[in-house]
């Protein structure tokens, strides 16, 4: 085992990559809860998505471990639920039979990209700069979906954010767990952000603000309500509003995982020479995931931005994949117990995780301005739209602009600017 996952090469343990897994899988929990929320609301049975995203996770992590040796969670994505239930099936009444359809044929096409290695390929032309804005963009991005869950930052309809009501009792959770995790982590503590959500886990339940669960081992929900309900809307896909949709579901789930795939290989030092090792495997387990999920019941599955608190605490290898995967196949016989795991836990990590991964910033030339605008757009579109896909499209259009602006055309690879009109395009008629 050692040797497969290469765990001397990494400088890495087993017990290193066993809390690294767990830590992620904590940070990945609230996804069984979350995700069944938001998808039932198309009248898909909850019971039935709980399973499939649990199942999801389990396959799509283990794929990656297995196959491209990487230290990621694969889940369903947060933000394509939200799309494909409010903007897809509620708001152009498409039936949630044929969204998922229009998601397995999206990975398809993820899958056909991976194989002739486009994916890989794209991936490798970014140029290196846009590669560590990408990775930084993630840190803040990261960092404020734990202060959104903290409580620290909420709405505000004047000022669009504000700061929240930190006299509330999970607020304040959240941030004694913050400072707890700090003091380990700058006392040198090996899995400080595990060990910090424990100790905040259980502060939640001393003083009341987290309560215990009432039972210990739930039954598995069955997934036939939405099991292969894709096969039978696979003839309703072919109206120029659901290709659309598929091409959304293609897009936003391609540079998503783009993203964070970068900013992982990144943060864990696995990045060599401007490429990542390995990325046509990560990529192609990747799309088997989201076919795989497809067909289970959910919405399109991604490489979470959340492994990077495992990898914050020294995952390196593909078996802290396993590790993610093995707690989520424990969660379908012990789901009660997740109700502990709430977004004032794992909040702290988000943040802390997300300032690690923002010291990417620092490895950008800010001295070429060609590069700076279109770092700095890339870098804080991310969080300002809650979209990573987002900020690397405006990111690529900016790139070429600036480069022929200041006539170093030849500097460009040809795909970026392919890439640039493409997302010109997005913008203009899909968005």
């Amino acid at each position: 085992m050692k040797n497969y996952f290469q765990f001397s090469e990494r400088n890495t343990s087993f017990k290193q990559e066993s809390i690294a897994g767990i830590t992620t899988f904590l940070s990945l929990a609230y996804i069984l809860v979350v995700n069944p929320v938001i998808l039932s609301q198309t009248g898909m049975d909850k019971g039935a998505l709980f399973t499939a995203t649990a199942l999801s996770a389990i396959i799509g992590s283990l794929l990656i471990g297995l196959i491209a040796n990487y230290p990621i969670g694969i889940a369903p994505s947060m933000g394509m639920n939200a799309f494909f239930t409010f903007t897809v099936c509620i708001g152009m009444n498409i039936p949630w039979q044929t969204a998922l359809a229009g998601v397995f044929i999206a990975g398809v096409l993820f899958m056909i990209l991976s194989l002739l290695k486009i994916r890989e390929k794209i991936i490798n032309v970014i140029p290196r700069d846009l590669k560590h804005a990408i990775a930084g963009g993630i840190g803040f991005f990261v960092a404020f979906i734990g202060l959104k869950n903290a409580g620290i930052v909420v709405s505000n309809e004047s000022t669009f954010v504000a700061i929240g009501n930190l006299k509330a009792a999970p607020t304040l959770l959240a941030i004694v767990g913050f400072v707890i995790t700090i003091i380990f982590l700058n006392r040198g503590v090996k899995g400080g952000i595990f060990y910090g959500m424990v100790i905040t886990t259980i502060i939640g339940i001393l003083f009341g603000i987290i309560e215990p669960p009432k039972a210990i081992i739930g039954h598995i929900p069955s997934l036939e309500p939405s099991f292969g309900a894709v096969f039978g809307a696979l003839d309703d896909v072919f109206s120029p509003k659901v290709l659309a949709v598929i091409f959304t579901f293609l897009f936003v789930a391609f540079f998503d995982t783009a993203g964070a795939l970068i900013a992982i290989a990144s943060q864990a030092g696995l990045m060599k020479n401007n490429e990542i090792p390995n990325a046509g495997k990560a990529l192609l387990a990747d799309s088997l995931a989201a076919v795989v999920g497809a067909i289970l019941g959910t919405s399109t599955t991604a490489s979470m931005v959340e492994s990077s608190a495992g990898i914050g605490v020294g995952g390196r290898t593909g078996f802290t994949s396993i590790v993610i995967a093995a707690c989520f196949t424990i969660s379908l016989f012990f789901s009660p117990v997740l109700s502990i795991v709430t977004t004032e836990v794992t909040a702290p990590a988000l943040i802390i995780v997300g300032a690690m991964m923002a010291t990417e910033i620092s490895r950008i030339n800010w001295s070429n301005f060609s590069i700076v605008i279109p770092s700095f757009v890339t870098i804080i579109m991310m969080p300002l739209t809650y979209s990573v896909a987002t900020g690397i499209a405006l990111g690529f259009i900016l790139y070429p602009i600036s480069m022929m602006a200041m006539k170093k055309t030849k500097e460009v690879h040809p795909i970026m600017y392919i890439l640039g009109i493409i997302f010109i395009g997005y913008f203009a008629y899909v968005i």
